[in-house]
Order: C-alpha cells, then structure tokens, then sequence
C-alpha cells in the first residue's frame, strides 16, 4: 500500500516537472534528487569501507549538473581535485578504489539528469524534448511492472542470479516489450510525428539500459550488503532504488536524439 501510495503522489509530480513546469523548478527538483541520490550512493560506497565523497561531493556534483556547456573540462578538474585531496589517505590501498567511486558516483547520478536537461531541451524533428524525456522514464516504469508480473508467472530462466537473483530472462523480455508498448502509444497520442519504428527502437534501447541500470545498482547494494539505497521512499526504499533504471535510459535516448540531429 505504501508503495501504491507513493507512486499516486509522485507520477503527476514527474509528469508536471518534465511537462509542463518553469525551468528553474524543474532544476530544482533533479538537483534535489541528485544530492539525496549521491548521499545515497556515498554511503553504499562507505559501507564497502572506501572514503566518502561528503559534501564536497555534493557539491561538485551540483557543478557539474549546473554549469553551462562544455561540461567536459569541470569534470576532468572535479577528478584531478579527487585525487589530489585524496593523497591525504592514510591507507594508499584505498586511494584508487575511493577515489575511483567518487568520480563514477559523480558521473553516474549527476551526469545522467544532466542528460535530463539537455534532453527536455532538444530541439528534435520527431517531437519536444520534454515528451522524450517522458518517454524515458515511461520505458523504464512500464518495463518494471512488465518484469515483476511476466516474472513472477512464467520467469523460470535467471538473468543475474549473482546480482539479482529475482530477476529472469522471461522478466526481461517482458519489460521489454511492456516498455516498446507504452512508448508506442504515447507516441500515438502525443508526439505523432515520430516514426513508430523510430520510437520502439529508442524504448527498446532504452529500456534495455535501463535494466542495466538496475542491476549495476543491485550489484552496490550487494557488494554492501544492504537491500535498499535508503528509507526515503515509503514503499520503494530509497531514491537511487527508484531512479537508477532511469539514469542509465535518459542518456540513452538523449544520444540517440542527438545523433539524429547529425544525419
């Protein structure tokens, strides 16, 4: 019921933010999440015993998030400030590995709602940026229902028993295909424009990434022995649990929409 209840209250708040909401408060909303996200992951890297990223982090993760293109050279001076700070470690065993997480954390939360940003602002032929990007998270939450049902009555073949063992083969094809179907009647409806072989092609992509995304999250958690992100979320855990599908379809779809712009 938590879960139900959540998910009520927050898929309109999505749909409004990606939508239809000002600039300035839909910024403020990915970088609210990316901090509450990082803290999550920093502490799932903690548990592993590497050195957190802390505020620093956060705050260079806001940089990155924030500040106008290029992008590229603050990354590379946010890594080289890494591992100069991180010189100060008492254990050099740790200096690489911790360093390492803090620049993929960095990466991997604050870089993909980058992604966000450009994506909702793309000028493409086959429609606003902002039903795209609907269409990435949509992939991604289609999909999840997709695999638990088609799963839990036929999966008998396991996907990842290491990581995941939940999960099956039969559950990926079904998110899939849940995912291709709900992209395809947005689509329809909303962005009729875009080519429906274009669009099942960008929802499989992305959904197929997206599982990705899920699994290279189980795998943190694992690795920490931990079964949630955090507590945030009632029903779902924390953040990252509901997000890190997401983070790995957007910056899919957004290189994919790019591209197109080149040829």
């Amino acid at each position: 019921m938590k879960r139900v209840i959540s998910a009520l209250v927050l898929i309109p708040l999505v749909v409004w933010l990606v939508l239809a909401s000002p600039q300035w408060a839909f910024l403020t909303a990915l970088a609210a999440i990316s901090v509450i996200s990082f803290y999550e992951f920093d502490a799932i890297a903690a548990k592993q015993g590497l050195q957190p990223a802390g505020l620093l982090g956060s705050a260079a993760g806001l940089l990155l998030l924030l500040t106008p293109e290029p992008a590229l050279p603050l990354l590379v001076a946010i890594a080289i400030v890494f591992m100069a700070l991180r010189l100060r470690l008492d254990d050099l065993t740790q200096w690489l590995p911790s360093t390492g997480a803090s620049i993929l954390g960095l990466v991997y939360i604050f870089g993909a709602w980058r992604c966000a940003i450009g994506l909702r602002e793309i000028a493409s032929p086959w429609g606003p940026g902002p039903h795209w990007l609907m269409i990435a998270l949509l992939v991604s939450w289609a999909g999840d229902t997709a695999a638990f049902y088609v799963g839990r009555s036929i999966g008998k073949h396991k996907l990842a028993p290491v990581v995941s063992p939940g999960k099956t083969w039969e559950g990926a094809l079904g998110s899939v295909c849940g995912g291709m179907l709900a992209a395809g009647l947005y689509a329809h409806f909303l962005i009729p424009s875009a080519p429906l072989a274009f669009v099942l092609a960008v929802a499989a992509a992305a959904n197929i990434a997206g599982q990705f995304g899920d699994l290279c999250e189980s795998a943190f958690k694992r690795g920490a022995s931990v079964k949630d992100s955090g507590s945030s979320l009632p029903g779902h855990g924390g953040w990252l649990d509901r997000v890190d599908s997401s983070l790995f379809s957007i910056p899919v779809v957004y290189g994919i929409l790019k591209l197109t712009l080149y040829f």
